[in-house]
């Protein structure tokens, strides 16, 4: 991503193949990068069933996520896929362009959308979107900067987000 970002320092023909390059080795990496982490796809399977719309906002390209998607049969489970914007290094997050394309998309307020992120830019993206930002520490060390940097709670496996989707007192 820092290459990506650095690119149009360089030329906008630069970061036009740089962007090409890497989008392609993402979507060519996608067989190789494992299943989904363990509670991913049941928490996907609780968001649809307490009735939210899912949408993925990422950093890497819309035709690397949705290859991985639909590889492991989940794009049912989404309703809108948001990648980086090509040829926009600058609206990567911690911008929160991809989130309120997102929310956009889906026809609610940024602030009535909560993210699910494991780096300190998916958290600093929902501050400036004004949602809300859950941290999800999917390494050991990581829960103290995820709150440091704004996340309301941090999680350590999608199955607490899964269960807490099914819960009966929990908030639509």
């Amino acid at each position: 991503m820092e290459v990506l970002r650095l690119a149009p320092r360089v030329s906008e023909d630069t970061m036009r193949r740089v962007e090409k390059a890497i989008t392609s080795a993402e979507v060519s990496a996608v067989k190789a990068a494992g299943t989904p982490v363990t509670g991913a796809v049941d928490a996907l399977r609780a968001a649809q069933m307490s009735g939210r719309r899912v949408a993925i906002v990422s950093n890497n390209s819309t035709a690397c996520v949705r290859e991985f998607l639909a590889l492991y049969d989940l794009d049912r489970f989404v309703h809108q896929v948001i990648g980086r914007y090509p040829n926009r290094p600058g609206l990567m997050k911690p911008s929160p362009s991809s989130l309120e394309r997102a929310a956009k998309e889906l026809e609610v307020r940024a602030s009535a959308c909560t993210l699910i992120g494991e780096s300190i830019t998916d958290i600093e993206a929902a501050a400036r979107a004004g949602s809300m930002a859950i941290g999800f520490a999917n390494k050991p060390g990581k829960e103290t900067s995820l709150v440091a940097d704004g996340a309301r709670t941090v999680v350590t496996t999608m199955v607490t987000v899964a269960e807490a989707l099914l819960a009966p007192s929990s908030v639509r």
